[in-house]
């Protein structure tokens, strides 16, 4: 037998001998070391373009966020927040004739769209493959961004908001859905990890760049303001178009394997069949999804953490700011928290992918953002509320991280993932909407009631990881009940099939 050929063996082994969130009735040896070399190539070839395109995303998305003057401003999406909060407004309210509350109308009219159209995207990816339509979705965000540097009106502005919304909003949940077809379950919470690490670095650095582009002043007749837009959409047209090119359309043909590593990719794809699922009857898996309570439950989870994720990029540039520096200054200052944050998500992704679970980290994350919003709230110390903030980074990307990668893991076959993630996520930012009531510019600069929502929002998502675990626990409890008492099949499929442990 080859290195690539697959070997089908009975298996009946019980919970403890498996790694948790697997099927336990097939067994299929694979050559590991083959293995390891195919997905090593993936590392190498597929994340990087990945990660250009989610930073591009990000820096794309939160353009009208670096327009914001120290305001609550809806921020466009849970995962995209423009940290550097504290920019000026350069000319953007008074280029478009913008009055009221208008400038708020056009930053939540992303919204609309990006809900909605969340799972058709990532369904678009299961069934016509990553390269194709990631590949249309992210030009056509990149043009849209260029041509918000040439609007004229408010009419206009809310238009290209909604397309934006529209094209960006598959992202995170299709490569949330690529990377579970890709890596095993224990592997999969650090490859996520580049999803709030790249929101991280624009967090860092977007307000530098819009700061370094305002300076520019007018140029060729168009506002600074009109530049960023133009700049970074021009610069995301190229860059995207080259990952067009790098990204594969499935894993079983990526362009950067050999004939056997193909093949090796072939036979993983059918060792997983059972948990993965065939291409058969799409409808009853999307009803699966639809109907499965724990998906709302995390949506929920979702929700709550997210709230915090909008606090902490709106109210850490004011408490910096507070401290006696300039805006300018203040964005700098900002670049240690997210070095911090970055550090603490790698740290917190491996550690779970070592423990091949994800609740005991899980339980921790969100101890510090509890704690920095309290200390936030108790006390006007400048001093003691900018190192409230490293407490809250250092949990908020973590959590919210392996809270994706956790759900993701226990969702199956690949049709009920494609459903089910995409739907948990744009339930969950629906948070961004509440988020910017809650931060009304009238509470600067210190935010309490904002913070104050923010902290318990938080414990209250804390909540819902114990009352996930203990559902998932009691599934997996009445599982091993069946199979100890020899009952081949609860006549279940997918995750809730007998031999899916779901992982803990």
């Amino acid at each position: 037998m080859s290195k690539s050929e697959i070997k089908i063996d009975s298996s009946n082994t019980s919970t403890s001998d498996v790694s948790p969130g697997v099927i336990q009735e097939v067994a299929i040896e694979l050559d590991p070391v083959l293995e390891r070399r195919t997905l090593r190539k993936f590392d190498k070839y597929l994340l990087p373009p990945l990660t250009i395109i989610l930073l591009l995303a990000y820096l794309d998305r939160s353009n009208l966020g670096a327009l914001a003057n120290n305001s609550a401003i809806p921020y466009e999406h849970t995962l995209t927040l423009d940290p550097s909060g504290n920019a000026k407004v350069f000319g953007f309210e008074d280029g478009l004739g913008l009055k009221g509350n208008q400038f708020n109308v056009i930053s939540t009219c992303f919204y609309p769209a990006y809900v909605v159209l969340e799972t058709p995207w990532t369904m678009a990816v299961k069934r016509y493959g990553a390269k194709h339509v990631l590949g249309v979705a992210m030009v056509s965000w990149s043009v849209i961004t260029m041509c918000t540097g040439f609007m004229h009106n408010y009419g206009q502005a809310i238009a290209l908001r909604v397309l934006l919304g529209a094209f960006e909003a598959g992202l995170v949940p299709c490569i949330v859905f690529i990377i579970s077809t890709i890596w095993a379950r224990e592997d999969q919470a650090k490859r996520n990890a580049i999803i709030y690490g790249c929101n991280c670095l624009s967090g860092a650095f977007g307000g530098l760049i819009a700061f370094a582009i305002e300076s520019m002043g007018t140029r060729l007749g168009l506002e600074a303001w009109r530049w960023l837009f133009i700049i970074e959409g021009a610069a995301s047209i190229g860059l995207c178009g080259i990952c067009w090119l790098l990204l594969p359309n499935t894993a079983e043909d990526a362009w950067f394997l050999n004939a056997e590593e193909k093949q090796m990719m072939r036979a993983r794809k059918h060792r997983d069949i059972a948990h993965r699922g065939n291409d058969e009857n799409p409808l009853k898996y999307t009803k699966m999804a639809l109907t499965d309570v724990n998906v709302y439950l995390a949506a929920i989870c979702l929700f709550c953490c997210s709230i915090p994720l909008f606090g902490f990029g709106t109210f850490l540039p004011t408490i910096i700011k507070g401290l006696g520096y300039t805006s300018l200054q203040a964005n700098y200052l900002t670049i240690p928290v997210y070095v911090l944050a970055t550090i603490t998500l790698a740290t917190a992704t491996c550690t779970s992918d070592w423990l091949k679970r994800r609740v005991p980290v899980l339980l921790v994350m969100p101890v510090p953002v509890i704690v920095g919003y309290i200390i936030a709230c108790s006390t006007a110390n400048h001093a003691a509320g900018y190192a409230a903030m490293f407490l809250c980074g250092g949990g908020i990307y973590a959590f919210n991280c392996l809270l994706l990668t956790w759900v993701s893991n226990n969702l199956a076959p690949d049709y009920k993932r494609s459903v089910g993630v995409p739907l948990f996520i744009c339930l969950g930012n629906i948070s961004g909407i509440a988020s910017s009531n809650i931060y009304p510019s009238a509470d600067a600069p210190r935010y309490l009631v904002g913070n104050a929502v923010s902290a318990a929002t938080e414990f209250l998502a804390l909540a819902c990881v114990v009352g996930m675990w203990w559902a998932l626990r009691s599934r997996n409890a009445e599982k091993e009940r069946l199979r100890e008492a020899g009952v081949e099949s609860n006549g279940k499929e997918g995750d809730k099939a007998l031999g899916f442990v779901y992982n803990l």
